[in-house]
């Protein structure tokens, strides 16, 4: 009887191993090979198994070791001719179960004959089937009407036949698959014969059709594709979509599988309003690191033929060899500035104004690291670029944190050279210096560190005298000139908690005080143009406690100055941060630092009023705010919030964000240059959701508008019905193009219409893709610490 029920079992399995080359997943309940549903009154241990999928780790190591167990109502055995059992004939060994109406065992053929309702079930896909025949000497066998399911993925199917040759061969007859559940025909692939050798990652399909409703759609007399994550050269699957701007899309894409460590993927793009463009994608992987070339071409494009050819390329490189060097390259560029506006792209985004250009090479030790770097930028605006090309920098950094009574030392410099196209700006060559000691301490409740720096910078400028850019700005630039600027800074802060209860929940509330004191000497600048890669950052709650307001040297901000802020914070029971609150102020001790231009005599010793809170409310309602307040102008300097209602597949947020005119004017722009894009600051009020609407259906809509302008900057709507095996998606975009304020002509908006149609459970490789031209993308903004 082990005998019998061992070979049956090991048939059986050998059988359904070539299921996962075809088979993705889906847990619908299988008809029979009948086409009627599987039998009702079957008993519990299979009623137990049944659409069951079991984890990898729950399966025996080795199922063939794994005592056996069958049962049935009868068994008749002859020694030495046969033994038969018959009625609800069922065979258990670990992870596998077989069962049939009859098993019979015929010698001294040795041949295992099992009929009427075989089903069998290895935890990952289960096969129905009328008949299983196998010889146990030769291993040959065969199955007829059988239908699979696999349990784990997306995946069912159905041969007339299947036969095993030997031990490796296997052959399906008028075979299918599918990821749509059972009685759902949408779309299958079928072949007269898929045939597969058991330890090859290929599986060979011929007389291959693609199927929808039962219509072909596609026919190629062979196909081969790859069975796990074997690369495999040949085409991938087609995408389809169809938009207003560009017009129908077929996108057929070849992918060649030059060597273990190249690859390539070849795209041939159709837009019947453009043309055919053709797109590339090289990868690789050498000893240096990773890296990816992308290209795209279109010779003639039919709808702006006076820009042939257009093209975009990148290149991408991150590496490091011998643990020390590190190597980095981002390199873009395109045809003409009005690419991405025009063309979508994966190069870059309709609201790039420049590509960056840049590559640099690091080496790493313990206490140092040098980098060489270059970076350029081309500007996708009209005009001369207003960026500088760093051509090149040399970095240099030493740090030792060894030093008598816990001080640390670090020492950072570098030597730029900086270019422009516009002969109104300056060129120069910057020598920094800043060594600077630190000394941390810290408790669990209390920390203080204390940091004293020196920064020197030298310029050699090559300018006009005469030059407009300088004349407007009334800059009295200095061909040599050196900066030398000491810093100190104090920075201390408590920590301190307690019990509390709010509406009869227990909480743990935070109180989190911290001061800064803040020396920065004022020294002349007068002679050094200060834009050369320097600009503001952004000031917020956190931003008070920074040693600096720009990004880099090429202004120094002179403060003498108090930090004072505090932030609680509320958490659950399970230790959930729900609620957060942070407020904070620089009070100023004399006039450096109260203007960023100018030490005004009557400005105010404080600054603004900065805020910034966050709340989640049982992990469905969520805000987000911040705001800025000069008290002493009565100026809401800017300010931003948003709120969201999120549970299941729900979502509806807005969001809004401000800028005061009297700030941009006195930190970032001038009016001319400002008024360019806004007559009073930056207002604008956004609106994002998404919904399901019923049985697969589902709506999802952005909206952004300028309240200033009173404009629709851009809005999109997609509607999307989705099944288990297909999705088909309608979309329609709108977004402002140009404004009535920036030239003579009036305002103008670009609207696109998208339809696309997608086939779910293809892995990486679906039929079809969504067409999605919209920029918006939905963001969380709430990260509370958890």
């Amino acid at each position: 009887m082990s005998s019998t029920s061992r070979s049956l079992l090991a048939t059986m399995i050998s059988l359904a191993l070539f299921g996962p080359t075809m088979a993705y997943a889906n847990q619908a309940v299988p008809e029979n090979a009948n086409g009627d549903s599987a039998v009702s009154d079957e008993t519990d241990e299979l009623a137990l198994v049944r659409g069951v999928c079991i984890a990898p780790e729950k399966m025996p190591a080795d199922p063939n070791n794994e005592p056996i167990k069958v049962t049935a109502d009868h068994a008749e055995a002859l020694n030495n001719q046969n033994v038969t059992y018959t009625g609800d004939v069922i065979v258990r060994q670990g992870n596998r179960t077989v069962a049939a109406d009859t098993a019979n065992l015929q010698q001294p053929e040795n041949v295992v004959t099992a009929e009427g309702n075989v089903y069998f079930h290895d935890g990952t896909i289960e096969v129905y089937s009328d008949r299983i025949q196998s010889n146990l000497d030769t291993e040959d066998s065969q199955m007829d009407n059988a239908v699979y399911n696999m349990t784990c993925e997306a995946g069912r199917g159905e041969a007339e036949r299947v036969t095993k040759n030997g031990i490796s061969y296997y052959r399906l007859k008028n075979g299918t698959y599918t990821t749509c559940p059972a009685g759902d025909k949408s779309w299958q692939f079928s072949a007269t014969s898929i045939e597969r050798e058991a330890d090859s990652p290929f599986a060979d399909l011929y007389n291959a059709r693609f199927e929808v409703a039962d219509v072909p759609v596609f026919y190629m007399p062979y196909l081969r594709v790859p069975v796990g994550d074997e690369r495999l050269t040949g085409f991938l699957y087609p995408s389809v979509s169809y938009g207003s701007r560009d017009g129908f899309e077929l996108e057929t894409p070849f992918y060649w599988n030059i060597a273990p460590n190249y690859d390539m993927t070849i795209t041939p793009k159709y837009m019947s309003n453009r043309g055919l463009q053709l797109n590339s994608d090289f990868r690789y992987l050498t000893g240096f690191g990773t890296g990816k070339l992308s290209g795209e071409y279109l010779g003639n494009d039919q709808k702006d033929s006076d820009k042939d050819p257009r093209w975009g390329f990148n290149w991408s490189h991150n590496g490091m060899y011998n643990q020390h060097w590190l190597f980095e390259i981002d390199y873009s560029k395109v045809s003409d500035p009005t690419y991405f506006s025009d063309i979508d792209s994966s190069i870059g985004e309709r609201e790039d104004n420049n590509l960056l250009q840049t590559a640099e090479v690091s080496y790493r030790e313990r206490n140092w690291d040098s980098t060489l770097r270059v970076r350029d930028f081309q500007p996708l605006t009209l005009g001369v670029s207003s960026s500088y090309r760093l051509m090149p920098q040399v970095e240099a950094n030493y740090y030792y944190d060894d030093m008598p009574y816990g001080l640390d030392f670090s020492l950072n410099s570098h030597v730029s050279r900086f270019e422009n196209d516009n002969p109104d700006k300056p060129t120069a060559d910057r020598v920094h210096f800043e060594p600077m000691l630190t000394l941390p301490y810290a408790t669990p409740w209390w920390s203080v560190t204390s940091e004293a720096k020196l920064m020197y910078t030298y310029y050699n400028q090559d300018f006009d005298p005469n030059a407009q850019e300088l004349f407007d700005k009334g800059l009295e630039l200095k061909e040599s000139v050196s900066r030398t600027v000491p810093s100190i800074r104090l920075h201390s802060g408590l920590y301190l908690e307690r019990d509390t209860l709010i509406w009869g929940d227990s909480y743990t509330q935070s109180l989190e005080p911290q001061v800064q004191y803040l020396y920065v000497k004022d020294v002349d600048q007068r002679g050094i143009y200060d834009a050369y890669d320097t600009t503001l950052m952004q000031t917020d709650y956190y931003g008070l406690f920074r040693d600096k307001r720009y990004s880099s040297v090429d202004r120094i901000a002179a403060a003498n100055q108090f930090t004072v802020g505090a932030t609680s914070r509320y958490f659950d029971n399970q230790f959930k941060e729900r609620f957060n609150i942070a407020v904070g102020q620089i009070f100023y001790l004399n006039n450096a630092g109260r203007n960023l231009d100018t030490n005004n005599e009557t400005s105010p010793n404080y600054s603004a009023t900065a805020l910034e809170s966050d709340f989640n409310y049982d992990d469905w309602l969520f805000f987000h705010g911040g705001v800025q307040y000069d008290a002493s102008k009565k100026d809401l300097q800017f300010a931003n919030g948003a709120i969201e209602y999120r549970e299941g597949g729900t979502f509806s947020q807005l969001n809004y964000r401000y800028i005061s005119k009297e700030y941009l004017l006195d930190n970032i722009l001038d009016e001319d240059q400002l008024n360019r894009y806004t007559e009073d600051g930056i207002s604008q009020l956004g609106f994002s959701t998404g919904f399901p609407i019923y049985d697969g259906v589902s709506l999802r809509g952005d909206y952004y508008h300028d309240l200033t302008e009173n404009q629709m900057l851009e809005g999109q709507i997609s509607l999307n019905f989705r099944t288990s095996c297909w999705m088909i998606s309608l979309g329609y975009n709108e977004y402002l193009k140009t404004r009535s304020n920036v030239s003579s002509s009036p305002t103008e908006y670009e609207q696109n219409f998208s339809i696309s149609f997608s086939l779910i459970g293809l892995g990486l490789a679906p039929i079809g893709t969504t067409s999605d031209s919209n920029s918006i993308g939905y963001g969380r903004p709430f990260y509370l610490n958890n």
